[in-house]
């Protein structure tokens, strides 16, 4: 039949973006199936970070622990001229951040996509098909056909919504004629990837040594691996980079013969760009398929996990019947300008590094560290911007930032989210249920500081407030603040704009 659905959700994609925006719809009632073209995860190393924003979606995805077990932790992040000087220095990156986890955590994408694929097996209402190979679709009124080669012949399944994170070859994305907005950053760099047996003759920091002669990047990796890589500079052709003579003169200067050994090495080209439309009916992007930019800032895998927490709650209030289909029209306004912060701070650092005129170069760093004397230098804490429009309450102090996440003072190992769960919370100091009778979107709950089980982190909890002057916040499920103010009111707005 027409109308027979097989999933409520299908997701072209099988990588971390797909199956975390996947695990997070079935965590919430809604039926998905994820196709992968591939039979396996790739066995090598890619993505190399994840923020505490990250950590905190896999926390709610019960995976925070055993991930954190495979990751590496570092203090900073310097930039540095070929002589070793500072031209700009990210500090704070093993504290922990409002997402309650270290700023920054160095990963082995393989461990964490066999985490998140480990706990795929064992849920309900999802199911992996590998080896599918999306060929195309047709859309109706009340939903997507999809068709799929696949190892017993062609397949197709029928969603409510489509998901594309296919990665930045997107077929969804191609097929759905939707276009890229190319951003002008296009460097083709050597990646080289270690296994550590010698920690002790490796740098302990995360790097960037911004040299004419070869631009290269220095970095810790989780479980036991460290990465380099070195800017491919023109006239230079992949095969002639990748050949073991030219890698062991380019590694040679880092002197860590015995301390390593190769695990990977490969050529990639860092692009920067963004998806015109992120949603063209009952098709929607996520990840690579939507953006991809230069991996200076470390965001590329943290943005495609950002729009999974953005885009799940919302379709798995759509595809439940909570809300209309409108709220989806919010995912792309509230994510893309994230997204392009993001990779401008990305080009920004790129641009800094890839510098590979001697006169340029010195001249960048004449002035670079002439503001870094005089305290003007652009580093310090990165932040990107909030959301300013969509389904939040504009106008409301601290509608559209992202709500902290303290810890027990009593036991530091159990943080809010513990206690609160998952969903979207009313956090309110005002006494009294009648908030309650305005309640429509049922994952709301109501939460009055006067609860003891809040008791261990009433003090975060009332500072926020204070810095906002409010009685009450309304938290999205995505952990974004929907908006502040009279708890009554909240509500009554929440179930107007994301109804």
């Amino acid at each position: 039949m027409k109308n027979a659905f097989d999933c409520d959700v299908l997701i072209v994609g099988g990588g971390p973006t797909g199956v975390t925006l996947g695990l997070l719809l079935a965590q919430q009632g809604v039926s998905v199936i994820i196709t992968e073209r591939e039979a396996d995860i790739y066995p090598l190393p890619r993505a190399a970070h994840v923020d505490h924003e990250v950590m905190r979606i896999f926390q709610q995805l019960g995976l925070a622990d055993a991930i954190m077990a495979t990751s590496r932790h570092t203090s900073r992040y310097d930039f540095l001229t070929a002589s070793g000087e500072i031209l700009l220095r990210f500090d704070g990156s093993d504290r922990i951040g409002q997402g309650g986890w270290p700023g920054a955590n160095m990963i082995h994408q393989p461990s964490v996509e066999r985490a998140l694929r480990n706990k795929l097996a064992r849920a309900e209402r999802i199911e992996l098909r590998s080896q599918w190979m999306f060929v195309g679709f047709d859309e109706d009124k009340e939903g997507i056909n999809a068709t799929f080669d696949t190892p017993g012949g062609q397949s197709s399944l029928r969603a409510k919504y489509l998901v594309g994170a296919d990665g930045a070859r997107s077929p969804v994305r191609e097929i759905s004629g939707i276009v890229f907005d190319d951003l002008k950053f296009d460097e083709p760099w050597l990646v080289i990837d270690t296994i550590v047996q010698d920690y002790s003759r490796l740098p302990e920091v995360n790097l960037q040594i911004c040299d004419p002669e070869r631009p290269t990047t220095c970095v810790l990796m989780g479980e036991g691996r460290h990465r380099w890589e070195f800017m491919i500079k023109p006239g230079e052709a992949p095969e002639q980079v990748l050949e073991d003579a030219f890698v062991a003169r380019l590694m040679k200067p880092w002197d860590v013969e015995g301390a390593v050994t190769f695990e990977r090495k490969t050529v990639y080209r860092f692009n920067a760009k963004v998806a015109a439309a992120w949603r063209k009916g009952r098709v929607l992007l996520a990840g690579d398929a939507a953006h991809q930019m230069p991996p200076f800032a470390g965001q590329g895998l943290c943005s495609g996990m950002r729009d999974a927490a953005n885009l799940a709650w919302k379709l798995a209030a759509v595809a439940c019947g909570d809300s209309s289909d409108h709220l989806l029209e919010s995912y792309q306004p509230e994510r893309e300008p994230n997204v392009r912060g993001i990779i401008s701070m990305a080009i920004m650092m790129g641009r800094t590094v890839c510098i590979t005129d001697p006169q340029a170069a010195a001249e960048r760093d004449r002035h670079m560290l002439a503001a870094r004397a005089a305290g003007e230098a652009p580093d310090g804490a990165i932040s990107y911007p909030p959301i300013s429009v969509g389904c939040v309450l504009a106008g409301s102090p601290g509608a559209g930032s992202y709500f902290p996440q303290p810890r027990s003072t009593t036991n530091p190992s159990l943080k809010l989210d513990d206690v609160l769960g998952t969903g979207a919370w009313l956090i309110t100091r005002e006494p009294g249920p009648t908030s309650a009778k305005l309640v429509h979107q049922p994952s709301l709950r109501i939460v009055e500081l006067t609860n003891p089980e809040l008791a261990p982190f009433l003090s975060e909890l009332n500072k926020w407030l204070d810095t906002y002057d409010t009685d009450a916040v309304l938290v999205r499920p995505d952990r974004y603040v929907f908006g502040t103010g009279a708890s009554g009111q909240l509500v009554q707005a929440h179930d107007m704009s994301c109804g």
